[in-house]
Order: structure tokens, then C-alpha cells, then sequence
């Protein structure tokens, strides 16, 4: 099969479009044929060499976390899903989605929504995941609360700000001029223009902080965090390590950070939200997977709004049970 693999870590020339062998099964497994794929931060950070104390210094490697596809086999132990669904979902670490091919776990997918393009659908999980999870497992989202998003028109952000309001609360989404007015088309009730004012010097303050983009810790924002407030992040840096220990164990505002936890249980509630028409995506590139350099370098300009997509030609293909 054709993948993208790389033999090394380094820049976006690493990344290299070549023959590969096609994953083999294990029995809660499905091979899927993979139709379309998305570039999220971690690949490329991955791909630098930034995580090596987990990845390791094996090669080669594919990276791609996200997945849509249609699934032509299934393992001896797969319940929930059969050859010819359509499905949509993770891929192992540290990846495995920037292939023809990726063998998932049953686990981490779920049926395609319906409405969505394979490429829209492969936007969805990681960003939205984290989302969802930052939101309701770390910040314990309550109907009436307020919420502020920093960097509402990022990957992660859009979904937060569309999630937050599914939910029943006032966001505030935080962005640049160029993209206020799409926050306010996902739901914002209220938007900040972080080249004009800084959020945590407002007037207002949030039950929930979310960091959709780790530039802040509790520190820099507490003052526009209510007293019982929680300050979530998704970049875990070492201000907010300790804040996150400290606050732990006393009253008051809280910092947490989140490490995002593929499931078909939360994949199957986005599913929900996106069929309703409470969330929709946002890409705002397309690129084919032979261009999958270009598409990593664009998303290390941190200029992407929304997220970035990578697609593969529908061909026919034989499907076993």
C-alpha cells in the first residue's frame, strides 16, 4: 500500500510517500480503507522529535491519529462493526492514519456521521475529543455557566466553542480580527480580539477557562477566573504541571490539564451533536496525502483555522467478512 512514513525525526522533508506493507489484524482490530485523514499539532511534533522519549528511535514510522474510512475486514474478536461500514475514529500511537490502509482498535471508532464528508468526519476526533473531554471531564460543564475559549478558531476551538454551547452555557470565544466573525457563527455569544485586548485583563469572569492553544496558566488569568473557577489547558507546561499539583489539594480555583482519551462511547455523542446540526466542521484546507509535507508545514504556521484535511481518491475496493 501507498503511506507516508518517516525513517527519522526532523522538518516536513521526512515525510516520505512510499510503498509499505499493508497492517495485518489483530482479533479487536479493523482494517479500514482510509479515505481521509487530518493534521493535528501532535503529529508534527512527533514527527520533530519532541515526544522521542515515548515514540522511541524505531523506524519507520506513520504517523496520523485520525481516521475516515470503510472498513474491509474485521477481527475474530469484533462485535460492533462489520466489513462495508463506514467509520470514523483514532488510530493507535503514535499514529498510523497517513496510509492507505490502518489497522484500529473496535474500541476507538464509530460509525461515520451521516452527514459529513470522509474528510469532514476525519477532522472530528482528536480536535472534538479534546474538546468534549477538557469541557466535561476536566471542567465539569454545568447548563448556565460561563466559559471563555482562547483560540476559538483553532482545531480544538471551534469544537470547544460549539460543545460549550451545545451544553447549555455562555461562551466567550477568544481569536484574531479575521476570525471573529466566524466564532460568532459557531455559537460564541461574546468574542474577544486578542490583537486588541488582552481576555485576562476583562471585566468578566468564567467558571471555565479553556486554553485551547496552552499559551496561558493559572497565574497569568485567575483574575478573570470566578473564585471556584477552573482553568483547563492542553499543553501541559511546567508552570501549569505545579499549578495543577497545587491546586489539587486546596480550595478554590483550579488548573488542570487534559490528555485526550479516544473512545467509541464520546465518539458516538459527537456523532449525536454533528447529526443534530449542534456542531459542525470547519476545514480550511484540503490536501492529498502525496502533499502531506505541505499540509504539516502550513499547520506549524499556526495559521490554520479550523483543521487541515487529508485526502485520499475513492477507489473499489473487495470487502471480507
Amino acid at each position: 500500500m501507498k503511506a507516508v512514513v518517516i525513517r527519522r525525526y526532523g522538518g516536513a522533508e521526512v515525510l516520505q510517500y512510499e510503498d509499505v506493507e499493508q497492517p495485518k489484524i489483530e482479533p479487536t482490530q479493523l482494517l479500514v480503507k482510509v479515505r481521509a485523514s487530518s493534521v493535528n499539532p501532535i503529529d508534527w511534533k512527533i514527527r520533530q522529535g519532541m515526544l522521542s522519549l515515548i515514540t522511541g528511535s524505531k523506524f519507520p514510522k506513520i504517523l496520523g491519529f485520525d481516521v475516515a474510512g470503510d472498513v474491509v475486514e474485521v477481527g475474530s474478536g469484533v462485535t460492533r462493526f462489520k466489513a462495508g461500514d463506514a467509520i470514523y475514529g483514532s488510530t493507535s500511537f503514535p499514529g498510523g492514519g497517513y496510509a492507505e490502509f490502518a489497522a484500529v482498535p473496535e474500541n476507538v471508532v464509530a460509525l461515520k456521521p451521516t452527514n459529513l464528508s470522509y474528510e469532514e468526519a476525519a477532522a472530528v476526533p482528536l480536535a472534538a475529543l479534546t474538546a468534549l473531554q477538557a469541557l466535561r471531564d476536566q471542567g465539569n460543564i454545568q447548563t448556565g455557566q460561563t466559559v471563555l475559549i482562547n483560540g476559538a478558531a483553532g482545531g480544538v476551538g471551534i469544537f470547544a466553542v460549539q460543545i460549550a454551547k451545545a451544553l447549555g452555557t455562555m461562551v466567550t470565544g477568544v481569536s484574531s480580527t479575521k476570525n471573529l466573525d466566524l466564532v460568532k457563527s459557531l455559537g460564541a455569544d461574546r468574542v474577544i480580539d486578542y490583537t486588541q485586548q488582552d481576555f485576562a485583563e476583562d471585566i468578566a469572569q468564567y467558571d471555565i477557562i479553556f486554553d485551547a492553544v496552552g499559551k496561558r496558566s493559572l497565574s497569568q488569568t485567575k483574575r478573570v477566573l470566578k473564585p471556584n473557577g477552573i482553568y483547563i489547558t492542553t499543553l501541559p507546561s511546567p508552570e501549569v504541571l505545579l499549578e495543577s499539583v497545587l491546586t489539587a489539594f486546596l480550595p478554590g480555583q483550579k488548573a488542570k490539564f487534559l490528555f485526550e482519551k479516544p473512545n467509541t462511547k464520546d465518539l458516538l455523542f459527537l456523532k449525536e451533536l454533528i447529526e443534530a446540526g449542534k456542531i459542525r466542521v470547519v476545514i480550511d484546507r484540503t490536501y492529498p496525502l502525496q502533499e502531506l509535507a505541505a499540509a504539516h508545514a502550513y499547520s506549524e504556521t499556526g495559521r490554520a483555522v479550523g483543521k487541515i484535511a487529508i485526502a485520499q481518491p475513492v477507489v473499489d475496493i473487495a470487502v471480507s467478512s
